[in-house]
């Protein structure tokens, strides 16, 4: 929760610092973000990380896929019934919860 309150707080701080600025400071900003944008050097980083991340693409999706069906394996083997147990049925006839083998769950007969 302190988080949010501290990310609407930067944003309002944000909002409020940046509509003192005005539209001139805006455009000054701006110009100097393309400005950065378009350096050769930057173009270069930028060229870099596009052919890593199409290197690494083809693997990070098989290393995701793989996860995701040892997850899908595991719950379906854990939504299997189980084999009964051999274990103790109590009925608190006076509320109407039955008991069996540490979980509750209550009938429907009126009270």
């Amino acid at each position: 929760m302190r988080g949010k309150i501290l990310i609407v707080a930067g944003l309002a701080v944000g909002y409020v610092l940046g509509a003192r600025a005005g539209r001139e400071r805006y455009e000054e900003i701006k110009r100097a973000a393309t400005k950065f944008w378009n350096d050769p050097r930057v173009q270069h980083q930028v060229e870099n990380v596009e052919e890593f991340a199409k290197d690494k693409a083809p693997e990070v999706a098989e290393f995701i896929t793989d996860n995701a069906k040892k997850v899908v394996s595991q719950v379906r083997s854990s939504k299997k019934p189980a084999a009964k147990k051999s274990g103790t049925t109590s009925a608190a006839s006076s509320s109407g919860t039955k008991t069996t083998s540490g979980t509750s769950s209550t009938s429907n007969t009126p009270k």
